[in-house]
């Protein structure tokens, strides 16, 4: 919403106070708020009612998100032979994902966007990638588990780059069960954001398409 729209008398909307919070969280996540801080700031922006309210809850934090990658520049491979990218002129739209005193799922054929958020408060998070197709070359995934946590699965030809921070909570993986089979293709998953009391972790699954008979997946001694 243009600023010239956000009048004294306009109040604001869930998303709006979900959108100010996420940048709470992520700034907590980079250091520049502390715990305190955190909780009290929530507190502010989930009791707000109209913009001006709003306002000085994040007057000191930067609130600008990264421009993603531009997806035209990513290479299409067929889905037989791994996850596919997206190349396309326009940008998969970012998604964000809400699990409070509940649960997210993705899995199946689905687009995994340049950058999605899922945040986990008393709430799990269930997403299967090994079907998706990447809206990127790069795509960003953060993942804030708040008392809560995250499921990720991934196919053997993505490369994850785990960079999560956790306080009395933790990023693990991905595992090692299935080796990684990356190539100069390969999509990369960037898996950022904070566990607190909570956690995220990341598996390394074959395809459905590619089990071999019996369907157990050949593993690493």
């Amino acid at each position: 919403m243009d600023e010239a729209e956000r009048t004294p008398e306009l109040r604001i909307s869930d998303a709006d106070r979900h959108a100010v919070a996420e940048i709470l969280r992520e700034a907590a996540g980079e250091g520049r708020l502390d715990m305190d801080e955190l909780d009290a700031r929530l507190e502010a922006t989930y009791a707000a009612r109209t913009y001006p309210e709003l306002v000085p809850i994040t007057s000191d934090l930067p609130t600008s998100l990264p421009r993603p990658r531009d997806p035209s520049a990513a290479v299409e491979r067929p889905a037989a032979t791994g996850t596919p990218v997206v190349r396309s002129g326009e940008p998969v739209k970012p998604v964000r994902h809400f699990a409070v005193m509940s649960g997210v799922e993705r899995k199946g054929v689905w687009t995994v966007p340049a950058q999605m958020t899922v945040t986990a408060f008393w709430g799990g998070a269930d997403l299967d990638l090994r079907e998706a197709r990447f809206g990127a070359a790069e795509c960003v995934l953060t993942v804030n588990a708040i008392m809560g946590g995250a499921h990720v699965v991934v196919g053997p030809d993505v490369d994850v780059v785990v960079e999560g921070v956790g306080i009395m909570g933790g990023y693990s993986g991905p595992s090692d069960r299935v080796e990684a089979e990356l190539t100069p293709d390969s999509p990369t998953l960037r898996i950022k954001g904070f566990a607190l009391w909570g956690g995220v972790d990341v598996e390394r699954k074959r395809r459905r398409d590619e089990l071999p008979p019996g369907g157990k997946p050949r593993q690493i001694d």
